[in-house]
């Protein structure tokens, strides 16, 4: 019998094949063996899946957490800091109270409050790193020094500072203001 591209029913009509019957695999028999492999394949991956799943959620939860921790370390970035100044605020206080009695022995206790509140002050910012620009005597230096006027000195070199009319700060090596100064030129001749 020959085979036109058409099927027979079971009332011996022919009918037309359609593309997808034509294309369509012919079913392939599973042996155990495969059926096994394909079971183990199919365990595997939820395995997979599962563990994707977790470590998701683990990477998300980090970041959660990261963004929780920078926020607490922003907020409370100057702790350490303050804590070093309140006894400076303590001084400060007492040199207050001190002034509220008057009289002589007052004037100097006021007097020794402020030294010591100044002291105290000069150590906790050194502490948190902060360093003071000594510019008296030394050569202009335009990274770290503002010259805020020249005058004519033959005592001093040119380009050299005569007077710091205001002190300069770095904090951990990175320049917080330059020192103010005044720098010598030469005389007018």
């Amino acid at each position: 019998m020959e085979n036109s591209g058409k099927v027979k029913d079971q009332s011996n009509e022919e009918k037309p094949v359609t593309a997808e019957e034509a294309q369509a695999p012919a079913p392939v028999a599973l042996t155990p063996k495969d059926i096994e492999q394909l079971k183990e394949k199919a365990a595997k991956a939820d395995e997979n899946w599962d563990r994707l799943l977790r470590q998701t959620a683990d990477l998300e939860n980090f970041k959660k957490r990261a963004a929780r921790e920078r926020q607490e370390a922003v907020a409370f970035a100057n702790e350490s800091l303050l804590s070093k100044l309140l006894p400076v605020l303590d001084a400060f206080e007492m040199a207050l109270a001190a002034d509220a009695k008057g009289g002589a022995a007052a004037a100097a206790a006021l007097q020794a409050g402020i030294v010591m509140v100044a002291q105290q002050l000069k150590s906790a910012l050194a502490e948190a790193g902060l360093e003071e620009i000594d510019a008296n005597g030394k050569v202009f230096d335009p990274n770290s020094h503002e010259a805020v006027s020249q005058v004519e000195s033959q005592e001093a070199p040119e380009g050299q500072v005569v007077r710091q009319t205001r002190k300069g700060y770095r904090f951990r090596n990175r320049l917080l203001r330059p020192a103010g100064v005044i720098v010598a030129k030469k005389p007018a001749a």
